[in-house]
């Protein structure tokens, strides 16, 4: 019995057709169907595998287990045990919108699967028993013999048992533009790629012309479309974004542990030290409500609230430029984008094959060769590739003089096609080709408008202007003439005595507006990564054409054998990649991201659905297929590059906004805890009350919700950002004990010279801590002076609102609910006073902390 364990990837292309068929224990007749019975029960159905009806359920509560997504349960948790339940609803429905917004993209992911899956064949024309018999693909196994005709979807990965003119379309597969000539020869020389592979076809392709018998060797998820398949149902790994908020939850989770540990262990050992045993079990409940408000008051509930604002206004940016984010989160990639990998065609280039040049065999342009070739595809019958759309598109000299006659069909032994035509009394008969088969029957060429014999040395001119064209990434046809007699019908025979004419050369050109739009990119610190399965000549051609570094080039057999550092490291610096795979696209995109890059890829093929899914950020086009628009995170409406800077500077302005909330949050709430950790050694008091605590961290969290709308410095925007724990880490360590010194300032101010009791020590810090941890942002908010850094209109109006709210509130009627009391206009004097000082301190400590991390 046949072993069909991934066979696409163990190349049974290289393997002698002899062998193979020994392996997969197959004949020519095809198999029983009691054996075919068999071999199904043993390998399954012939299908693209279906996930569980339950897998969707475990994914949705997979995102649970997010170390912010926890802390924020347990804060609501904490605020309904404190009464606050109005906070504790607030922080449940940011949970739930934040789950919901991830599921939604891995659920894009299962989406991708369905519409590959529409992509397979349904029947396929199968030997079974001794007799051909139409069957659904499901029901194939390695070992059958299929047969396949022009306009057929290939129902498996496949073997050639014989072909006859069979043209296959792989851009499904590989990104190949033109449809590739497949033959049952054995492959000569070492390993192959699956584009190399001419003498197999595979599942999802579609054959063009031609007729073919074909072994089944792989089926279901083991052919190279499973393998899509494959990688497009796996869980998406870790985006840029996803680690940076992931990393980030833990350290607060530490923070919070360490500090409310600490404020609770001090409190009760102040209370079990003093106070009567009557009232231990009171104080004991008060502090440890005290500590439980205290690590609400330290959790950035708001922080998927600003995430979500400040991308979902980048993405509204975004589509009126025509852009489509599917996913928020994929903004915020984009600006931290380092690499770029493209794919080649359709999204550098046009996607249209040109006729580009029509050239004699001195490379000389000749319209003589361009009214040849325009003649034999006119006439020529049956289904036209797309070197022929390409020549019937080009302008063209008028030939209506010209009558059909006969036509010589194309076949792979000749590898030629020759038209008979009629112009006046004469009969020419007009051939193109491969050029070593024009070659073959030509015996005269075409040298400045006269007809020379064909000597080794002209044919040696002719052959290296071939060469050259080909290098240029030029796909080449060769065009000759010749004279024939009038009779009924022709053959392959009359092909002889002939004329070298010249040759035409196709390209599939570059978009015209790519080059300065790679350029713009690497002004903004993003390099480009050419990743195809075209060839190299073509690859290299296209990249010198667009600005990019064509020196080294990569090809898919040799990326086999490479390891991952190898491949990150060629693709860091400057190489190409063709002739590869899909699954060797991933293993580039894998590579660089286990290395810590940012990585986005840009595709619109089946093929590059992996790739897409894979990276941190994957965009596609409009026009792409169905496969490639689910799996990517952005999507084009126009096939308009010059977008995708746009999109990178809005990614980093989101970005740079999400941030200010996090080292605002972080420093402010850390300073804010700290101090009441140390008031906490000395005071017989609580130095807030919860209720005030959660007040305090609500009106906090309110004058932040306009950051998403807020200006960012240029200097932000011009180079790729990713997250840095350790500087927020840092930054919070160092800003946050400044406002400590300052509620410090304020608890001996009013201890000493108010003699406070504990109601108005409530209120004066309850007002110094709101002021000073608001105001702040305006010069957290940039790297540079805030006066020459102007905050938008909303956020100043939204921070200065809030900071008059807590000025107001212990002389509001809300006070006495709250244990707020008036404060002596001296007091307001002196907080006004700390706050201004404060302020222009922690911009000095700022310049410093920006310089020493060389982001001033």
């Amino acid at each position: 019995m046949p072993n069909n364990t991934n066979n696409h990837q163990n190349n049974f292309w290289d393997t002698p057709l002899k062998d193979l068929m020994l392996k997969v224990n197959a004949t020519p007749d095809g198999l029983s169907s009691a054996e075919a019975q068999k071999r199904l029960l043993t390998f399954g159905p012939n299908s693209l595998r279906k996930d569980s009806q339950f897998q969707v359920v475990r994914e949705f509560f997979r995102f649970f287990s997010d170390p912010l997504v926890l802390i924020l349960m347990v804060a609501s948790i904490i605020s309904f045990a404190v009464g606050d339940k109005i906070n504790a609803s607030i922080i449940i429905g940011i949970v739930l919108m934040s789950v919901v917004l991830n599921f939604m993209k891995q659920y894009q992911a299962h989406r991708a699967v369905e519409a590959l899956r529409k992509q397979v064949a349904s029947t396929a024309e199968v030997i079974r028993d001794g007799k051909t018999s139409e069957l659904p693909v499901e029901s194939l196994v390695p070992g059958d013999i299929v047969k396949l005709n022009a306009g057929d979807l290939v129902p498996a990965d496949c073997r050639l048992l014989d072909a006859n003119d069979l043209h296959v379309r792989e851009s499904a597969l590989t990104g190949e533009s033109l449809p590739v000539d497949k033959s049952p020869s054995d492959l000569e020389g070492d390993k192959h790629g699956i584009v190399d592979a001419v003498n197999s076809v595979f599942m999802g392709t579609a054959i063009q012309t031609g007729m073919a018998t074909a072994v089944v060797v792989s089926t279901g998820a083991n052919t190279a479309f499973g393998a899509i398949a494959s990688a497009l149902a796996k869980r998406a790994p870790e985006t840029e974004f996803d680690r940076g908020i992931k990393k980030f939850g833990l350290m607060i989770t530490r923070v919070i542990f360490v500090l409310v540990l600490f404020v609770f262990l001090v409190n009760i050992a102040h209370m079990v030290n003093g106070g009567s045993t009557a009232d231990l079990h009171k104080r004991l409940l008060e502090a440890f409500m005290f500590a439980l408000a205290l690590a609400v008051g330290l959790t950035p509930e708001l922080l998927p609230v600003i995430i979500s604002v400040t991308l979902a206004k980048g993405a509204k940016r975004m589509a009126e430029k025509k852009v489509i984010v599917k996913q928020l989160a994929s903004i915020e990639n984009f600006g931290s984008m380092e690499i770029l990998c493209s794919d080649k065609t359709g999204t550098l280039t046009e996607g249209d094959i040109v006729l580009d040049r029509h050239v004699d065999v001195n490379g000389n342009d000749d319209e003589n060769v361009l009214q040849l070739i325009y003649i034999n595809s006119f006439f020529e019958a049956g289904i036209k590739n797309p070197l022929d759309d390409a020549i019937l598109k080009h302008d063209h000299p008028t030939i209506g003089d010209y009558t059909k006659v006969d036509e010589i069909p194309f076949d792979f032994e000749r590898r030629r096609l020759s038209v008979i035509a009629r112009h006046g009394e004469e009969l020419a008969l007009i051939t193109k080709g491969a050029a070593e088969s024009v070659y073959e029957v030509c015996t005269k060429v075409t040298i400045n408008g006269k007809v020379e014999t064909l000597t080794p040395y002209r044919l040696g001119l002719a052959e290296e202007t071939h060469k050259r064209l080909s290098m240029d990434g030029y796909r080449m046809l060769a065009v000759a003439i010749g004279s024939v007699p009038e009779k009924k019908a022709y053959g392959k025979d009359d092909e002889k005595d002939m004329t070298l004419v010249g040759f035409a050369a196709f390209l599939d050109p570059a978009k015209p507006n790519v080059g300065a739009c790679l350029d713009a990119l690497k002004k903004n610190g993003i390099s480009v990564v050419i990743m195809t399965g075209d060839n190299q000549y073509v690859t290299q051609k296209i990249a010198t054409d667009v600005g990019l570094k064509a020196d080294k080039v990569v090809l898919g057999s040799e990326v086999d054998a490479m390891d991952d550092n190898a491949l990150a490291y060629q693709a860091v610096h400057g190489a190409i990649f063709a002739r590869m795979a899909p699954e060797q696209k991933n293993r580039v995109i894998l590579a660089l991201k286990a290395r810590g890059h940012v990585v986005g890829y840009i595709g619109d093929g089946i093929n590059d659905a992996p790739s897409l899914h894979a990276a941190d950020i994957g965009i596609s086009v409009m026009n792409g297929v169905d496969v490639a628009k689910e799996a990517a995170n952005i999507i084009l409406l126009e096939k308009d590059l010059g977008v995708l800077d746009e999109g990178v500077v809005e990614g980093r302005r989101s970005f740079a906004n999400i941030l200010k909330y996090i080292i605002m949050g972080t420093s402010s709430n850390f300073g804010n805890m700290f101090s009441m950790a140390a008031a906490s050694l000395v005071l017989p008091f609580l130095p807030m009350l919860p209720t005030q605590i959660l007040l305090n961290n609500f009106l906090y969290d309110a004058s932040q919700i306009a950051i998403p709308s807020d200006n960012v410095d240029p200097s932000l925007l011009l180079r790729p950002r990713k997250w840095q724990i350790d500087f927020i880490r840092e930054f919070m360590l160092i800003i946050g004990p400044i406002s400590s010194v300052y509620d410090l300032m304020t608890f001996g101010v009013l201890i000493w010279f108010f003699h406070a009791n504990e109601q108005l020590f409530h209120t004066g810090w309850f007002v110094e801590s709101l002021a000073t941890q608001t105001l702040v942002v305006f010069v957290i908010r940039t790297s540079l002076n805030p006066f020459l850094s102007r905050a938008s209109k909303q956020l100043t109006g939204t921070v200065l609102s809030i900071v008059a709210i807590g000025f107001i509130l212990p002389f509001s009627p809300l006070a006495r609910f709250l244990g707020f009391v008036p404060m002596p206009v001296s007091l307001l004097g002196i907080i006004v006073l700390f706050t201004v000082t404060y302020l222009a301190l922690v911009q000095w400590v700022k310049v410093w902390f920006y310089k020493k991390h060389s982001l001033a």
